[in-house]
Formats: structure tokens, C-alpha cells, sequence
């Protein structure tokens, strides 16, 4: 029965592995809202070494349409602007000589059915990331038979494999769906 539990506990491992991805790619995709996690991805060279942007500088939001970057030394503002720029994230970052400020222009409706097309992909990602998770499982219950572990063990933990992915599965379409109504909030 051990054996069991434990292929039932990686399964929900890498089912949770591959919310968790989603979780941060969704974040990455903007809603057309400032927000400091559209940063997280820009790292730069400080001293010889590639920082992340949090490393080098306060990010803060002031208010919904822009995001300010207050670098710890002046020196690194063209290094930030850079940076931002070559993210490809559309961003426009200015400088005002003390920090770098970046608007948040208001998505167009084109803008917008992209970027929920792109969400759409990412959860179709995460749904095969859990999809898999299931089969390796499946797969490691086929092994467990075939060492001799009863068909009822065997088939009750099939069950709970299933409905770990069910459960997993509608936590990516609530993500989906909450994001999806981020994105075309006007």
C-alpha cells in the first residue's frame, strides 16, 4: 500500500508543479493594469553579474496605469531602460534622471483578444502538464499490478489519480477564467 500512497503523492507533485507554472506565466501576461510581476523575467549586468531587476532597484506601482523603478545608483538607469526594452515585453520605459518611469498604455481590443488567445495556450499547457502526470501514474499502478498488489488497490488509486486531475484540471480553467476576465476588463 505504500508503494501506492507514494505514486499517488508524486502525481499530485507534479499536477501542483504544473499549476504553479501556469500560475507564474499568467502573472507575466498583462492585464493592462501596472503591476511589479511584469518585471520579474528583466535581469541585467550589476557589477559583472546578471541581477534580477528587484536586485538593483525598488519597483513600485503608484497607481494603475504606471510602473516606477527607483535603480540604487543613478548609473544603472540606461542599463534599466535597456533592459525593459530588449525583454520584448512593449513596454516604453522614460527616465526623469532619478528613476525610470514606465505607462502602461491601455490595451486595444486586437491587444487584448491576443493576450487571452496567449492565456488560452498556457493553460493548455498546464492541462497536458497534469494530463501527464496521470499517465505516469497510471503507468506506475500498471507496474505495482504486475509486481502483485491487488486489482482493487490498484483500480481505487486508478480513481483517485482521476480525480486529482479532475480537481487540478478546474483549478486551470478557474485561473483561465478569472484571468481571461482580467484581461478584458476594460
Amino acid at each position: 500500500m505504500d508503494e501506492i500512497q507514494l505514486v499517488l503523492e508524486t502525481a499530485e507533485e507534479s499536477m501542483k508543479k504544473a499549476l504553479h507554472h501556469l500560475e507564474k506565466e499568467l502573472v507575466k501576461i498583462r492585464a493592462g493594469k501596472a503591476n511589479p510581476a511584469l518585471l520579474e523575467s528583466i535581469k541585467l549586468e550589476y557589477y559583472g553579474v546578471m541581477s534580477p531587476l528587484n536586485g538593483v532597484a525598488n519597483i513600485m506601482v503608484p497607481d494603475a496605469r504606471t510602473i516606477t523603478i527607483q535603480p540604487w545608483e543613478k548609473k544603472m538607469i540606461p542599463e534599466i531602460e535597456r533592459a525593459i526594452m530588449n525583454a520584448g515585453l512593449g513596454l516604453n520605459p522614460q527616465n526623469n534622471g532619478e528613476m525610470v518611469i514606465i505607462n502602461i498604455p491601455p490595451l486595444t481590443e486586437e491587444r487584448r483578444k491576443e493576450l487571452v488567445k496567449q492565456s488560452r495556450a498556457e493553460a493548455e499547457h498546464a492541462r497536458v502538464g497534469i494530463r501527464a502526470a496521470r499517465k505516469e501514474a497510471n503507468d506506475e499502478l500498471k507496474k505495482l499490478q504486475n509486481q502483485g498488489i491487488a486489482e482493487d488497490a490498484i483500480k481505487d488509486a486508478e480513481e483517485k489519480v482521476q480525480k486529482l486531475t479532475n480537481l487540478y484540471i478546474s483549478k486551470v480553467d478557474q485561473m483561465l477564467e478569472k484571468k481571461e476576465a482580467d484581461i478584458m476588463t476594460v
